[in-house]
């Protein structure tokens, strides 16, 4: 238990390495200063371009990866449902270091691209649903935000169809609410009709430019 609880503080820690802080720092720009003010990828596209944004989000999906598929190695698992729950955990923990990294003040980014690092190695099929409600809500509503949520959500009926572990099911669970909560800001500013909109990835541009 002690070993267990030592891996997740690992990845917390791990998790707090935040890709856009870190590269920021290489160009000398704190990201969180600038467009939405979030450490995230969506926000280090806007503000610093495709290639800075790419970096980030190697970087965020990378520790997602690491944190579930290398810290869990270091715990002695008598079985393999032990060995389960060290990599869920330390996957949940990785995500929770990024949105309030301990070297940055507690300000991070939004979850999202740990999250997808970790079912890269828990469970692949999960993407599948992910990203492909991800694209379909973007080009619907143009809204990142609204899209990262619904995407988190997906895990619940894909996880429902993979007739996933009790322990996956909490972790798909756990990360669809706390993606929710860490776009919370995001589902204000749609209401207000403030949010920024990603009108060049809207469906309805494409058509108004087919015509």
């Amino acid at each position: 238990m002690w070993s267990l609880a030592g891996m997740v503080l690992l990845a917390y820690l791990l998790g707090s390495l935040s890709g856009s802080l870190l590269l920021g720092k290489l160009r000398q720009v704190d990201i969180r200063t600038l467009g939405s003010g979030n450490a995230g990828g969506t926000n280090a596209f806007r503000t610093q371009g495709f290639w800075f944004a790419l970096g980030v989000v190697v970087v965020d999906v990378g520790k997602g990866v690491v944190a579930v598929a290398w810290l869990p190695a270091l715990v002695a698992s008598p079985g393999a449902t032990a060995r389960e729950v060290a990599m869920l955990a330390c996957g949940f923990a990785a995500i929770v270091g990024h949105c309030y990294p301990l070297y940055h003040g507690f300000r991070g980014g939004k979850g999202a691209a740990t999250a997808l690092g970790a079912l890269l190695v828990v469970q692949p099929c999960l993407l599948l649903p992910m990203v492909g409600t991800w694209l379909v809500a973007l080009a619907l509503s143009g809204y990142v935000g609204l899209a990262t949520v619904l995407a988190g959500f997906s895990l619940l009926p894909g996880a429902l169809w993979l007739d996933a572990s009790p322990g996956l099911w909490i972790f798909c669970v756990a990360s669809a609410a706390f993606m929710a909560f860490t776009h919370r800001s995001n589902l204000q500013r749609m209401r207000a009709g403030t949010e920024h909109r990603f009108e060049r990835a809207r469906l309805t541009r494409w058509f108004r430019r087919a015509r």
